[in-house]
């Protein structure tokens, strides 16, 4: 099994504290309420969404994914980061064993932040993840980052 591991840094004036409630702790919902092209719904399968918990994600029709389950690795709501784990369904598109994520939200001195998101694909055997599918994963992570942080702007008490 290899690793092909990616990194993402996108900039909000969104305070990191409310980023990380919006992008990891409300995410289940808000996704599907601004994006439900991307996310049609979120379900629990197991666990209280703290570490452990599995769910599964129901892709909405702009995806051409069905769904992909999902494990809870880490949380820290105090030092903003989460990790998490694709174990299952066809965004692994039968070439990976697992997809691991790992986001932090970082303070800036300006008052906004910095969304860290490292990617990281776990081939089955010598498979080769090409350049483009990986400039189209961080498209869509920006993408979903750009649609939260509007949504955001847009309802300050959100």
């Amino acid at each position: 099994m290899g690793a092909i591991t990616y990194d993402i840094e996108i900039p909000s004036s969104i305070p990191a504290a409310k980023m990380f409630k919006a992008v990891v702790l409300d995410a289940d919902t808000l996704i599907p309420k601004i994006m439900p092209q991307a996310v049609k719904n979120v379900e629990i399968l197991e666990g209280d969404d703290g570490v452990g918990t599995v769910k599964i994600i129901h892709f909405g029709d702009g995806s051409q994914y069905k769904s992909a389950k999902h494990r809870v690795d880490a949380i820290d709501a105090e030092n903003l980061t989460h990790s998490y784990t694709i174990v299952e369904g066809d965004a692994l598109a039968g070439v990976l064993e697992s997809i691991t994520y790992h986001v932090k939200i970082v303070p800036t001195e300006d008052g906004g932040c910095i969304c860290k998101n490292r990617s990281i694909y776990h081939t089955k055997g010598d498979v080769e993840i090409s350049e483009e599918k990986i400039k189209e994963g961080k498209e869509k992570a920006l993408q979903m980052f750009k649609a939260i942080e509007a949504y955001l702007h847009a309802n300050p008490d959100a």
